[in-house]
């Protein structure tokens, strides 16, 4: 479960974002539950991003690999958590990333960047 306040949430996720978009790893570690998870989906098109990765350190890095997504991304609410859509180069959604926030820290990232389920979302209300 999430932390019930959904403000302190986005302050959590607007610092791992901020993080992500400057590189500052130490920053990332802050931000993150030691035992933090992220489990991507890529589907059949992108199978290189189904994964399931555990830990803070291991985290951080990959959130430091996949960094120019998180300067296009757009804030956005997904399934009831702070997230957002990161788009592509050419303006289509490349991924949607939800963050789950407990005791002040980052506790599970989803991430869907399955181009066919991407496709039957509809993101135009929040296009960069």
């Amino acid at each position: 479960m999430p932390d019930v306040d959904l403000d302190g949430q986005w302050a959590v996720a607007d610092a791992f974002l901020a993080a992500a978009r400057t590189g500052d790893f130490e920053r990332l570690i802050a931000v993150l539950d030691p035992d933090v998870m992220v489990r991507s989906d890529g589907g059949v098109a992108r199978p290189e991003l189904v994964s399931l990765v555990r830990g803070a350190t291991a985290v951080a890095g990959q959130a430091m690999a996949f960094r120019r997504f998180a300067e296009s991304a757009t804030r956005v609410l997904v399934n009831g958590v702070p997230g957002g859509v990161a788009w592509a180069a050419d303006g289509t959604p490349f991924a949607v990333v939800a963050l789950t926030v407990r005791g002040a820290k980052v506790v599970a990232i989803d991430v869907l960047a399955d181009p066919d389920r991407l496709a039957q979302l509809d993101l135009t209300v929040v296009a960069s």
